[in-house]
């Protein structure tokens, strides 16, 4: 089932839904994170229909988040590589993995991200890139940008 098109909404959430918003394409990027990059490696994975997987690795393609690169000349074989684009969804993944931790997983995290240069178990807040104050959702109020359409 086909769902609908966000592309022409004028909504930055709504864009990144648009590349990223079916789940089975976030945990693509989750695995490329981890450093998977071969179709075979994500398909095990994963458990994905070849099919669904395909389609998944070419929209993600589409949207500049993966690149496809040869490491194999006969027959050709690709890995897939996270993009500039597509490791600017870090903060994204990791933001949804802390809730996850916090709200969808009773027994702790299944995995935890250290912080190398002090070795502990960190996580990642958001803060403001002008003073460095952590970021709290009564701490901001949004304003028109640019980008903004009447209504």
């Amino acid at each position: 089932m086909r769902r609908t098109s966000f592309e022409g909404m004028p909504c930055s959430i709504a864009q990144c839904l648009e590349a990223i918003g079916e789940w089975w394409t976030v945990l693509i990027v989750r695995d490329a994170f981890l450093g998977v990059t071969r179709f075979d490696a994500f398909q095990g994975r994963l458990g994905i229909a070849r099919n669904v997987l395909t389609q998944r690795l070419n929209h993600l393609m589409d949207h500049g988040i993966l690149e496809r690169v040869a490491y194999q000349e006969n027959p050709v074989r690709y890995d897939y590589r996270l993009t500039d684009k597509g490791r600017d969804l870090w903060p994204v993944l990791t933001m949804m993995r802390q809730w996850g931790d916090r709200w969808a997983a009773p027994a702790g995290p299944p995995r935890e991200a250290v912080h190398v240069t002090c070795g502990h178990v960190s996580l990642a807040v958001p803060v403001c890139d002008n003073c460095g104050e952590a970021l709290e959702l009564a701490d901001l109020k949004t304003v028109s940008g640019p980008g903004a359409t009447r209504g």
